[in-house]
């Protein structure tokens, strides 16, 4: 892999081209001047919102200032992004990070108005004036939180509590990264301080000796912090529950199901079906042990991606030209548009010093989104464009097909756009690959991501539930139970192929996931639709396809049981799920056939 020790050193044609956010700083001071011009406006028109006509000229107003800001924020985080430390990059973020705070205060009173307004009203509004359909969804989500909305003053004081009190993630991220000593190993002759940041390196390297002392030195410092980890768990999930009430609700459970507008029954749904068929998984244990010559799979042992990889490389034109052929079934509109990313220098692809790490894809509702990466000339390098190659593509189809303030979608949506695109990359190097080992490579990484994202998922949400259920239940969260909680979850999903040791049951202390509220049950329900679609997909079902389309197309108008009945899924019915589980298995199938050839 080519490497850069700056920016300047990285060929243009492999940055992102920022010009159509901004062609010069003038352009952008343009826009933040009328921004700052503009916010105070929206005070004026306090107490005049039952006015159909007013409403309308606020909301009109207030997605004009939408639009510019978000323009301005995203081209500053992402000038700061590409080259981190640089002065003038970090005062053009803080400058626009300004904007904020002085926007919440001129728009506070917003809610309030709408929210106390009568249903007679509400419904009067519309009646004033026929525009304000357009805004119908957002002003009906805003009036439908009015059971459980306080008022202003009481909302500032709770909002002051909550952003002084929480800060347990950040605790517990900063003992896991900065204050536990996990000293030292040899590596080939040199002592390199273990950590966080490098243990997947270490678990992942071919010699058994090296995995083994990370895992066990790792996590036997974990285990001293355990008591401290669980006491800053059991305050977070007590404050959501607290919060919960306060705003009146049964329990945060039930707060999220309101958020998300999907009934309890989708996630009994979808825990029930994933534990009636551990079968798969536990043949994949199986699989991973005997191909390392093994009876059971240690923590410490290789994943099938580590056992399937033969260090088979890809420079960045190679990546381009496998996702858009790995998309082709997708159609030719959708292959325009992932073309477009490449054409119009979409991405940031190489690594340097000074340079953000990992990747994302950010948007605004008026520009296609930007993605970042560090490209290393590997596979999961590819599946990042991919990954991120999905999310621009959903953007482009939502620009086209909404209004400014309905270009979003939520998580659980987005990420069934981005987990497509992997699927259909790894299918594409099992059928396709040049060799064997790559073959092998492209269905090792999917069954991977399977794993992680569906059953990992579910096995740690509903860890995560029963945790809320027994502090709500006046218990609390103690090392003893959270260790127990963890193991016998681990006994059920690993079955007889899975080696559980004495610290397989302290791995929730390192779950940054159970301090974002419920958020692991979204990645399961992501990929169980992406591969139950693309599954039908694959095999040329040409209506799967068109309703993909349609889907990509929704914007934030729709629910999320809206959109997905499109694709023809129903989140309470077991079928999406049990498709999901056929395709994983089928992929353990083709993994077989060709390992055997």
């Amino acid at each position: 892999m080519q490497t850069y020790n700056s920016r300047k050193e990285v060929p243009d044609k492999y940055k992102w081209d920022l010009s159509d956010f901004y062609k010069s700083e003038e352009e952008f001071n343009k826009d933040y001047d009328e921004v700052v011009k503009l916010i105070p406006e929206l005070k004026k028109y306090k107490n005049h919102l039952k006015d159909g006509n007013k409403l309308y000229e606020y909301l009109e107003l207030d997605v004009k200032i939408s639009l510019i800001f978000e323009n301005l924020y995203v081209y500053s985080y992402i000038l700061n992004d590409q080259e981190l430390g640089i002065e003038d990059n970090i005062k053009r973020l803080s400058k626009i990070e300004k904007i904020s705070p002085v926007y919440v205060q001129n728009t506070s009173f917003f809610d309030p108005e709408i929210i106390n307004l009568t249903k007679e009203e509400f419904d009067n509004l519309f009646k004033q004036n026929n525009n304000l359909e357009k805004y119908r969804v957002y002003l009906e989500d805003t009036y439908r939180r009015k059971e459980h909305y306080l008022d202003e003053d009481k909302e500032n004081i709770v909002s002051s509590l909550v952003n002084a009190m929480n800060s347990y993630d950040n605790t517990s991220s900063n003992l896991i990264n900065n204050e536990i000593d996990y000293h030292t190993i040899n590596v080939d002759g040199e002592e390199v301080e273990l950590a966080l940041t490098n243990l997947r390196k270490f678990m992942h390297n071919k010699d058994e000796k090296i995995r083994k002392q990370a895992y066990f030195q790792f996590y036997k410092e974990i285990d001293k912090h355990s008591t401290t980890f669980a006491t800053l768990l059991n305050s977070y999930v007590s404050m959501n529950n607290e919060l919960s009430k306060i705003y009146n609700f049964k329990n945060s459970w039930e707060s999220k199901l309101f958020d998300l507008k999907l009934s309890n029954k989708v996630f009994d749904t979808l825990i029930k079906t994933t534990e009636s068929n551990l079968e798969p998984l536990h043949r994949y244990y199986k699989l991973t042990a005997k191909l390392q010559g093994r009876d059971k799979l240690r923590s410490y042992d290789r994943s099938l991606l580590d056992i399937s990889s033969n260090d088979i490389k890809y420079s960045i034109e190679d990546a381009i030209e496998l996702v858009k052929e790995a998309t082709l079934p997708l159609g030719e509109e959708y292959s325009k548009k992932i073309n477009k990313i490449f054409d119009n220098h979409y991405i940031d692809y190489c690594q340097y010093k000074g340079k953000q790490s990992g990747g994302y894809s950010i948007s605004t509702a008026t520009r296609n989104s930007r993605i970042l990466m560090s490209f290393n000339d590997d596979l999961e390098s590819v599946s990042t464009i991919a990954h991120e190659g999905g999310h621009n593509v959903n953007h482009q189809f939502m620009i086209e097909n909404n209004l400014p303030h309905y270009r979003d979608n939520s998580t659980i949506e987005a990420e069934v756009t981005s987990l497509m695109n992997e699927c259909l990359l790894s299918n594409y190097l099992a059928e396709h690959g040049k060799t064997k080992e790559e073959k092998l490579m492209g269905l090792a990484n999917i069954i991977e991501v399977f794993i992680s994202n569906f059953y990992g998922a579910v096995r740690e949400g509903k860890i995560e539930k029963e945790m809320y259920n027994l502090v709500e239940n006046n218990g609390t969260l103690t090392k003893e139970y959270l260790n127990d909680l963890v193991y016998k979850s681990k006994e059920l999903y690993g079955g007889k192929y899975k080696e559980l040791d004495e610290y397989t049951k302290n791995s929730w202390a390192l779950r940054s996931h159970y301090y974002m509220n419920f958020y692991l049950f979204s990645y399961a329900i992501s990929i169980a639709v992406a591969t139950s679609v693309a599954s039908k997909i694959i095999n040329g079902d040409k209506e799967a396809l068109n309703n993909y389309l349609e889907f990509l197309k929704c914007g934030g108008d729709k629910e999320i049981t809206e959109t997905f009945e499109i694709l023809g899924v129903n989140l309470e019915d077991k079928n999406v799920y049990e498709e999901a589980i056929s395709f994983f298995t089928s992929l353990l199938d083709k993994y077989e056939k060709i390992y055997n050839e």
